[in-house]
């Protein structure tokens, strides 16, 4: 049985209640889209030319607030993944640490072992399926030994990885030693942490990595990345630069050893850089420290073309 409906009648939009657009509170406006340049520009032109809106208004604020930190000579701290280094970024990098931009910085181990391998051999990263299939993957004798010899220069001298990586580099004049960023931080007396996950990197599988040495020293090296944080925790900024999970891991319990030993008023700025969202560094570097303490950005995007464009704008606006 087909029961009968109610015509339903359409709505009158006589009846509907307007206002003016002089009341509106307008999100898009003429005065704040980006603007053409010229061939000649400038980073300052470019910068300024960009939209005002999302991710370019985050950029500009992130920028002034590293800006900021650095005048009143608070830190601005480099998480980094070791994907910075293979897409040649260290010249960039090291030239920031140069103009006393970046303070410091801090690699997961693998950052240590394409630093070491640059400065030495100059080139790293391998294939790794093609190693993967026949076992010899990881298997240089020279990185293990080379390695080796770092660990047992941090042992000896009671200093952390990065310090000694970089004194090691240094000591043995390696004939690449300017493109290391390991190199520059000793040679500027800038702090230089690694902080190693056992059986991550290639040199685990070697005859001469002492596991009980190199925790030792990276361990250390944790301790120096929470003294760090007692500064970045008072006005400054940390920024991870494609490290999915040790660093963002390790960077939220530095912070917490930094708070727990210091105490105060926490006041910090971090941002989070990679080529995709995850969810470590969104909680761990750009929301859980900024909660109610101070402003945490992403961005998204390939490092070898967002560091380039953060490093010239940055330079550029220290110089306005």
């Amino acid at each position: 049985m087909i029961r009968s409906h109610r015509r339903i009648v359409p709505a009158d939009l006589s009846r509907v209640n307007r206002y003016s657009v002089k009341k509106r509170e307008n999100k898009t406006e003429v005065k704040a889209f980006a603007r053409p340049m010229k061939a000649s520009a400038s980073a300052i032109t470019l910068l300024e030319s960009l939209p005002r809106f999302l991710k370019a208004a985050d950029l500009r604020e992130f920028m002034n607030l590293v800006l900021a930190a650095r005048k009143q000579d608070k830190p601005f701290h480099l998480l980094l993944g070791a994907h910075t280094i293979k897409v040649g970024l260290s010249p960039l990098l090291i030239d920031l640490m140069e103009e006393e931009l970046v303070t410091g910085f801090s690699f997961n181990g693998a950052g240590l072992i394409h630093d070491l391998e640059l400065a030495f051999f100059g080139g790293t990263s391998e294939d790794v399926q093609s190693g993967l299939s026949d076992g010899s993957f990881g298997m240089v004798r020279e990185t293990g030994e080379l390695y080796a010899a770092v660990v047992e220069l941090a042992f000896d001298h009671k200093i952390g990885l990065g310090e000694a990586c970089g004194q090691y580099i240094n000591q043995k004049k390696a004939p690449h030693r300017k493109q290391s960023i390991f190199s520059a931080a000793e040679r500027l007396g800038l702090p230089a942490t690694v902080h190693v996950g056992i059986g991550t990197d290639i040199v685990s599988q070697h005859p001469d990595f002492d596991a009980a040495k190199v925790g030792e020293a990276s361990h250390l090296d944790f301790r120096i990345l929470a003294a760090i944080c007692a500064d970045i925790d008072k006005g400054g900024v940390a920024a991870n630069i494609g490290s999915a999970v040790i660093l963002p891991e390790v960077f939220l319990k530095a912070l917490t050893v930094a708070r727990n030993l210091n105490g105060g008023k926490s006041r910090l700025t971090t941002a989070n850089f990679d080529m995709l969202e995850h969810y470590r560094p969104h909680m761990n570097i750009v929301t859980r420290p900024t909660f109610n303490a101070g402003k945490g950005f992403t961005f998204v995007g390939h490092h070898e073309l967002f560091i380039p464009l953060l490093a010239w704008s940055l330079k550029s606006l220290a110089r306005k």
